[in-house]
């Protein structure tokens, strides 16, 4: 998946947000979880405090004093994580056994039936959560404030053992929700991925216009496509016919030029050999003219193929009838593999050219072969004629006869490269070792349609 991928793109972030909301949703319920231990255990030590209220006194001298303790262990355990502690206005204390020889100080007044829940220092220096209430005995309104307090030890043991159930829980919801979030994002761009099917399919040349039900949301971009393919079909079509029209236009008045200068060689020999040579470059250029009317198709978004050694073998036995030709050796070796993105009529424009130009120059042999090695695909056609020096290489240029001692208009290179060219392959131009010419063809493998 790349790194461009809405699907990534779309996953990526409900992933983030989910984890976010659950870490979120993780520090809340840890919260809510305190608050809740809190309030509990001041309930807990505010029922304490009532029973000790119930069964507190005051001795003859003014000291506090408690008819029965409290029945939790606790109590009576030194240190045991549980103390109470009952004192008078004049500083008296009267402590559980708990305490042993400490007493809890730092306590706030509480007015009333006002309850006061503060944390405090315990006898071990642990953090005690403490609740107090004052109230009044006897008939002279004795005030005793009576304290409550329990270790925050046991509390802490409590959201331990809840945030070892909560990490976990999180975790498998987190799977959960991004699994059903990745469930939802394939199905949401189900719809792109069927418009992703549809172009490749014209892309490919086996559908004219993109069909199919799409969502509301997708529709009107479908729509807007299909406009366009008809538009650029019907733009193609006028260009096409209009470069063909004039291509042909002229190139009836210059076969009737040529005619004439063959047919009257002596009249004015400079006047008619001027005549002959600007009519075969004219007609090159009718050429194409021709050629690249016809490419204009290549420009749209259909997609073409051929197999190339077929149309190889085609092309070399008509050479073989050609003048030069049934003398050469010629050496094929084509996979049958390789596919050349265009048509046949586009395969034949290059090879044609290039092996017809093989044929005039070649000694003995002309050699074709043509590979895939997955990155690119490649022709090559070399000859074992005269060849050409470095410069003449680096400076050929389109349509320059580099020799007038061969027939031909001296297009034949160039429109095989504005075709190849058209169809996204390059023709490069070598010196071969030992003398001729060797010009490659290379382009990207034919991607199979998706």
């Amino acid at each position: 998946m790349r790194v461009g991928s809405l699907r990534l793109r779309l996953g990526l972030a409900a992933t983030v947000l989910i984890g976010l909301a659950l870490l979120l949703a993780g520090f809340g319920l840890t919260l809510i979880l305190d608050r809740v231990l809190d309030a509990r255990t001041a309930d807990d030590l505010d029922r304490t405090v009532k029973l000790l209220a119930g069964r507190v006194g005051v001795a003859s001298d003014g000291a506090p004093t408690l008819s029965r303790e409290p029945p939790d262990p606790r109590f009576t355990t030194p240190y045991g994580g549980l103390y109470w502690q009952v004192e008078t206005p004049d500083g008296r204390a009267l402590r559980s056994r708990s305490l042993w020889d400490k007493r809890l100080d730092g306590l706030r007044p509480a007015d009333g039936d006002a309850r006061s829940v503060v944390d405090v220092v315990g006898p071990e220096r642990e953090q005690l959560l403490a609740l107090s209430r004052t109230i009044e005995i006897g008939n002279a309104g004795t005030k005793l404030r009576i304290t409550v307090a329990e270790d925050r030890r046991q509390m802490a043991e409590s959201r331990a053992t809840f945030i070892r159930l909560l990490v976990p829980s999180l975790f498998v919801l987190f799977a959960v929700l991004t699994l059903a979030m990745t469930i939802f994002v394939h199905r949401a761009l189900a719809p792109f991925r069927a418009l992703r099917a549809d172009l490749a399919a014209v892309h490919a040349g086996t559908r004219g216009r993109l069909s199919g039900s799409f969502p509301d949301e997708v529709s009107p971009l479908v729509s807007d496509l299909n406009r366009l393919l008809d538009a650029q079909e019907r733009a193609l079509t006028r260009a096409q016919a209009s470069a063909a029209d004039m291509a042909h236009g002229l190139k009836t008045p210059l076969a009737i030029l040529d005619a004439l200068t063959r047919q009257h060689p002596d009249a004015t020999p400079a006047l008619s050999k001027e005549i002959a040579e600007q009519t075969r470059a004219m007609t090159g250029q009718v050429e194409r003219a021709l050629t690249r009317a016809r490419l204009s198709r290549t420009d749209d978004l259909r997609r073409r193929s051929c197999p190339v050694a077929p149309v190889v073998e085609q092309l070399v036995a008509t050479m073989r009838r050609l003048p030069e030709g049934d003398s050469l050796v010629w050496d094929l070796s084509i996979s049958d593999t390789l596919t050349y993105p265009g048509d046949e009529g586009e395969v034949m424009d290059v090879l044609g050219n290039l092996l017809d130009n093989a044929r005039k120059w070649a000694h003995r042999r002309v050699t074709i072969s043509g590979e895939v090695d997955g990155v690119t695909a490649s022709l090559t056609v070399s000859d074992d004629g005269p060849g050409m020096d470095k410069a003449v290489l680096a400076g050929l240029g389109r349509g320059i006869r580099l020799d007038e001692s061969r027939p031909g208009t001296g297009f034949g290179l160039a429109i095989a490269r504005d075709v190849a060219e058209a169809a996204g392959a390059q023709l490069t131009f070598e010196r071969r070792f030992g003398g001729g010419l060797t010009v490659k063809v290379a382009w990207p493998p034919f991607p199979a349609a998706t």
